[in-house]
């Protein structure tokens, strides 16, 4: 239990085990799903239960507790991931969906709550108590002012929340996007930030315990895998804003704890094209009034369904490929070009 190596596999597996076998007998405790506006096939979707992320997200928290070497800064990090998925739970439990303002401003508190505390991490882990941030194309790391980085992971962490939440509409596809981008975080964690001549040659900032937070990633890709298991197409069960919401938070976390805000286009290009480019186009429509690829369709799975008639198995595995090939050529230019 001393090697991060074994806790790695223990969390993951015991993860996906725990919600593979177990999240059946939840389905009738959940609620159901009341199907989404101006979504294609949301009949399909519509009565099935959802809001299953408050099972393996309340999983893997305990498992977290379990597995991972935590000191106060993690713990309270679980604790904000766990109370994200609750404000998304209550509202997939609720008889009349929740207003988009009242969803915003809990994530904006959230997110704010969890950029102080990884401030105050990175702060206390850096050695002259200072924020660093190590960018492409710069060798030396930058001096960030608090409240700056602040400003910044807000964005960040509520801007990933609520992309990855409007991806979620094709049965397996937010959740395998968000797979990727954990298996690339968590890689990035152990192999390179948690390695300290590794992180020495590639001219990045050195993470002392890099490692743990890639247990604690690993196993949320655990988890994930075991849902992943019964939400593949056609799916049984959804995850719901109470799973969408927390995974999107936790890569936002993952981003900024590794020190360089670019890593996000690494895990999410194609969650931030697909979710993100929505909530552009209606807040360009809703505030100044301004038509913004009209069009296209938003997300942008439910154009290529619409419009070219692709299958959601076609959607699932080109998004994914599409992310791949976009995470390769991104940590290359992060990582190399220095």
């Amino acid at each position: 239990m001393q090697s991060y190596t074994v806790l790695i596999v223990l969390s993951l597996y015991t993860g996906f085990l725990l919600i593979r076998y177990g999240l059946p007998s939840f389905y009738d405790k959940l609620p159901h799903d009341r199907g989404r506006e101006f979504t294609i096939s949301a009949e399909a979707a519509k009565g099935k239960p959802t809001g299953s992320g408050v099972v393996w997200v309340t999983a893997f928290v305990l498992l977290s507790f379990i597995f991972v070497p935590l000191d106060w800064e993690k713990s309270a990090i679980l604790i904000l991931i766990w109370l994200m998925m609750m404000t998304g739970f209550l509202d997939d439990a609720s008889k009349t969906s929740w207003g988009e303002y009242r969803k915003a401003v809990l994530d904006l508190l959230l997110s704010v709550a969890a950029s102080v505390v990884v401030a105050i991490y990175l702060k206390g882990s850096s050695g002259d108590g200072k924020i660093y941030f190590w960018l492409p194309f710069i060798a030396d790391k930058i001096a960030v002012a608090p409240w700056l980085f602040i400003i910044i992971s807000t964005i960040v962490l509520w801007t990933s929340v609520n992309t990855t939440n409007c991806t979620d509409g094709v049965d397996g596809l937010s959740s395998t996007l968000v797979l990727v981008a954990l298996i690339t975080l968590g890689s990035v964690f152990y192999f390179i930030l948690g390695h300290k001549d590794i992180a020495a040659y590639l001219l990045v900032p050195h993470i002392s315990d890099g490692a743990a937070w890639a247990v604690m990633t690993f196993c949320l890709s655990g988890v994930l895998m075991g849902y992943l298991w019964h939400n593949a197409y056609p799916s049984h069960v959804l995850m719901g804003d109470a799973g969408s919401r927390a995974l999107g938070f936790f890569i936002g976390i993952g981003v900024m704890v590794s020190g360089n805000p670019f890593l996000i286009l690494a895990t999410s290009s194609v969650i931030f094209i697909n979710g993100g480019m929505g909530l552009v186009k209606v807040a360009l429509k809703r505030f100044l009034h301004i038509s913004f690829f009209p069009n296209v369709r938003f997300p942008l799975h439910d154009h290529m369904r619409k419009n070219h008639d692709w299958s959601p198995t076609q959607v699932l595995l080109k998004f994914m490929m599409i992310q791949i090939l976009v995470t390769l050529a991104i940590l290359g230019v992060i990582f190399k070009i220095r």
